[in-house]
């Protein structure tokens, strides 16, 4: 293992980067300066499909894997292998990821305390031009595993689901390790992530190794992402960040007993469907809760949703999907219940709602009829339950497929996917076996479409919002108001 100061005078690094084209020739410059302005012995090589040399003293390889333009980063892999025993460290990065000599101190200082498995990884930070900061990791399914948060040393770490950094460090002893492991030197391919993303995440994702993020001393494995690109378009500022860390780390000095409600992320290509933790509000379900509805949300996570209900005047309830997003809707004014389903539910017992929202949960139960027992007796009388889920199958997940030469892909069965098919007919079998009567189902099709397109609602559509109540309610208010059964019908609902 590297320590000690002495030690870290005479590192000897070798540097990968990844530059395509000339489009980020002003951020190679700056980042090869950074290197070269280190106390270690650096050794810069650029990785390109073009002859680059922005100095005398910088290696340049050219040419591509295979065919495809992003398959560059891929190309590393070869040179790390073939000078696993020049070098003590390994770093690799795309062409605007500034790793600065500080960032590489602190990763060899935590290595000390490390697990074998366990690689300490960088965070991506932007910086706006009046200082704020801005994480760009954190966006659609990716958010902190509260599960994963430990003390070594003086360090609390914690896994981020989103492994890209456009970045890596390993030690020799790392590489060499996931070198050893068969799936490092591997020819260009995607999964979870898409192509250059995956060239930078194999080591995570193929090769063994754990990737912690020390959150407590977080500046100090942050990586400057120089474009600045995805401020105010995605991410988490640094107070949100802040907010994240604080739960993390208060988790890990209770003894790490933190259960997550349960898993949203799905095992398809890329992982598409997963939960979207940071999703906007949703109009279509947010009309049908009354202002003066008492409101429970099952697995909460951006809180856009619950901000908009309390704003309202609403009384909010969230189960949210952790601890680490349940800080966020508490700040806010709702009441949190924390734990898994049987814990959260035995908490609010005694408790009544008017609205039920499951807002792109259900699909990720194992059995949603179950659940959907569970929480049906905290309806009040003329209570209503608010289901979202997606479209499927839809022309979005055919034409994602086609994009990546995949459409023949199967969906797969919910344990090996991690989701279930979600149509009309499954909703309504769920809300049938939970003792649930449909009254509508909306199919959500994209805004501003035309009328003929409006016929191909149940495959462009991207959302179906189902209300339903219970049928011992339902069979009520038809006596009562109507004098027979009969279903709201309107455009894109399901008639019974």
């Amino acid at each position: 293992m590297i320590s000690g100061t002495a030690d870290q005078k005479a590192l000897r690094l070798l540097v990968v980067i990844a530059s395509y084209g000339t489009a980020n020739s002003a951020y190679l410059d700056r980042v090869i300066s950074e290197y070269q302005s280190m106390s270690f012995d650096v050794d810069v090589v650029i990785i390109s499909n073009i002859d680059k040399k922005p100095a005398a003293d910088i290696e340049c390889v050219v040419g591509l894997p295979n065919r495809n333009p992003w398959s560059l980063p891929f190309a590393h892999k070869e040179l790390f292998a073939a000078r696993v025993d020049q070098y003590d460290l390994f770093i690799y990065s795309e062409d605007d990821i500034l790793i600065t000599e500080r960032n590489i101190r602190a990763f060899l200082d935590v290595t000390s305390v490390l697990n074998e498995d366990e690689v300490a990884g960088l965070m991506l930070v932007e910086k706006a031009s009046n200082g704020e900061l801005n994480y760009p990791q954190a966006h659609g399914s990716f958010h902190w595993d509260c599960t994963s948060v430990k003390i070594r040393g003086n360090y609390y770490l914690a896994h981020f689901t989103n492994e890209h950094a456009a970045s890596y460090v390993l030690t020799q002893q790392q590489l060499a390790r996931a070198i050893a492991s068969g799936g490092f030197l591997v020819g260009p391919h995607e999964g979870k992530y898409d192509l250059p993303c995956t060239a930078a995440t194999d080591p995570y994702t193929q090769c063994g190794f754990k990737k912690l993020i020390p959150i407590s001393s977080i500046d100090d494995f942050s990586a400057h992402h120089l474009p600045n690109k995805y401020i105010n378009r995605l991410g988490v500022d640094r107070q949100q960040l802040d907010a994240q860390l604080s739960v993390l780390m208060q988790i890990a000095r209770e003894g790490n007993n933190a259960v997550p409600l349960f898993s949203a992320e799905t095992k398809l290509w890329h992982g598409m469907y997963s939960k979207d933790y940071y999703e906007p509000a949703r109009d279509e379900v947010l009309s049908g809760v009354p202002k003066s509805a008492a409101v429970l949300s099952i697995g909460s996570c951006s809180a856009a949703n619950e901000r908009r209900l309390l704003e309202r005047g609403n009384r909010v309830v969230a189960v949210p999907l952790d601890p680490v997003v349940g800080n966020g809707l508490a700040q806010l004014g709702a009441e949190v219940v924390l734990g898994d389903v049987l814990t959260a539910r035995a908490k609010i017992a005694a408790e009544r709602f008017d609205r039920l929202l499951l807002v792109d949960v259900l699909q990720f139960v194992r059995d949603p009829v179950h659940l959907l027992r569970l929480l049906v007796d905290l309806l009040a009388p003329d209570g209503r339950v608010i289901i979202s889920v997606p479209n499927r199958p839809s022309l979005r997940y055919a034409w994602e497929c086609a994009k990546t030469s995949n459409v023949f892909q199967h969906w797969g069965s919910f344990e090996a996917v991690g989701i279930h098919n979600t149509t009309a007919g499954k909703i309504q079998g769920w809300c049938a076996g939970a003792g649930l009567a449909i009254e509508k189902i909306e199919r959500c099709a994209p805004h501003r479409i035309s009328p003929m397109l409006q016929l191909l609602s149940p495959i462009i559509a991207s959302n179906l919002v189902a209300t339903a109540t219970r049928q011992e309610s339902r069979k009520r208010f038809f006596r009562e108001d109507h004098g027979m059964e009969q279903m709201e019908v309107s455009r894109g609902s399901v008639v019974q």
